[in-house]
Parts: structure tokens; C-alpha cells; sequence
């Protein structure tokens, strides 16, 4: 069977081209082609339309001026022109909403921003729990589609869905999974499933997001 196109965003550290091979490994595993997409927003339409299914990946952390807040001193933002462009990147995906879409840390946070959610941008300033969520630590994860132990890397999080629906939620309440029901796979997760153990949690959510994009074609 012919492996569906993956479109990865990756980002830009100190002007190079960076993606963790844990990205690409876990498409491939998955029976995808992974294909890295170079960080140009006017092409963004063009590689939405190319591409058989889009992972957005993690990164640093969100240039939030673009929504009329100042970004938290603690904060380590994106490179500019990465932001930008995963930007361009949902807006095209909202254009074509039959698209297959999985969005993961950062990927998820920026679905959820640009689907109107609120966002909490330095958790040890309103969560005791904090920590159990940096430092690619451990912590279980419940919902209506995911449970288990996932690998966490961050330090930010969705509030709330916005006009997305959350699908998930950490042993302290933060949201880890959000879609939207209105198309046919649009999923965002907060922890790494190319870092998780779990079969269903890790390699499983990509598996997921190449079925979705093999019965797409």
C-alpha cells in the first residue's frame, strides 16, 4: 500500500532547519512518509495541498503580541519566522478541513489559540503540579479517546479548548488533547507521543493520524 505524504513543521534554532528524528521515525513507523516542510508561510497552501495528512511538532514557546499579550518573561519564544508559519499553516488547514491534522505540544497549543482558547503561559505561576509536567517527565492522562502514561515536555497549556473540544485532560486538570469534531481528523495532543512508551499513547496517536490520512486519498 502506497504510504500517505506527512507534511512535519520543523523549527529554526539559530537560523538551521531543526526536526528530532523522533518525529520522522515515528511517521515511518507508522507506515507514512515523513516529509520535513522548509518554514515559508506563502508556500503553505501549497504544501497543505500536496501533503496527505500535516504534523504540526513542538517547539519553544509562543510569541504571544500576536494575540494582544505581552509573552512571559520566563518564556523562551520561537523563532519568529516558525511562529509565522504554523500560523499560515492552520490558517491553509482550515481551508481544506478534510486535511488530516495532528498537532503535538506546541502544534496542539497554537490549534487551540487560533481556535479562540485561552492560555496559561508559565504554569508554575498558577499550578502546584507544575512539575510534574517539564523535564520529559511521566504523568497519566484521561479522557473519551486517550488514558495512560504519557511523556510531558512543557511548561505553558490550553486553559481550555476554545471552539475546539477537549478530549483529554493530566491527573491535575490541565487539557492534553483537544479535536474538532466537525472534520474528520483534527487532533491536537499536549504530551510527545514520538517520546511515550505507551503503544496507544505513542506511536499509537500516530497511527492514528495515518489512517486518517490513508483513507483520505
Amino acid at each position: 500500500m502506497k504510504r500517505p505524504r506527512i507534511g512535519i513543521t520543523p523549527d529554526i534554532v539559530d537560523g538551521k532547519i531543526v526536526l528530532s528524528p523522533n518525529y520522522t521515525d515515528a511517521v515511518e513507523r507508522a507506515g507514512g512518509l515523513p516529509l520535513i516542510l522548509p518554514p515559508r508561510p506563502e508556500l503553505a497552501q501549497a504544501y497543505v495541498d500536496c501533503c496527505e495528512g500535516i504534523l504540526l511538532s513542538g517547539g519553544d514557546d509562543v510569541i504571544m503580541e500576536d494575540w494582544g499579550a505581552t509573552t512571559h518573561q520566563e518564556a523562551t519564544p520561537v523563532d519568529r519566522r516558525r511562529q509565522d508559519f504554523e500560523r499560515a499553516m492552520i490558517a491553509a488547514l482550515d481551508r481544506l478541513p478534510q486535511r488530516p491534522v495532528l498537532g503535538v505540544c506546541l502544534g496542539m497549543q497554537l490549534m487551540g489559540i487560533e481556535h479562540g482558547a485561552t492560555f496559561d503561559q508559565h504554569l508554575p505561576d498558577t499550578l502546584p503540579t507544575a512539575e510534574d509536567h517539564r523535564h520529559d517527565a511521566v504523568h497519566q492522562v484521561q479522557g473519551e479517546i486517550f488514558k495512560g502514561v504519557v511523556t510531558s515536555h512543557h511548561h505553558q497549556a490550553l486553559r481550555d479548548a476554545g471552539q475546539l473540544e477537549a478530549v483529554a485532560w493530566s491527573h491535575d486538570g490541565l487539557v492534553e488533547g483537544i479535536r474538532d469534531p466537525g472534520r474528520p481528523f483534527y487532533l491536537g495532543v499536549q504530551w510527545h507521543p514520538e517520546r511515550t512508551e505507551d503503544e496507544h499513547l505513542g506511536l499509537g496517536v500516530f497511527r492514528r493520524l495515518i489512517a486518517a490520512a490513508t483513507s483520505a486519498t
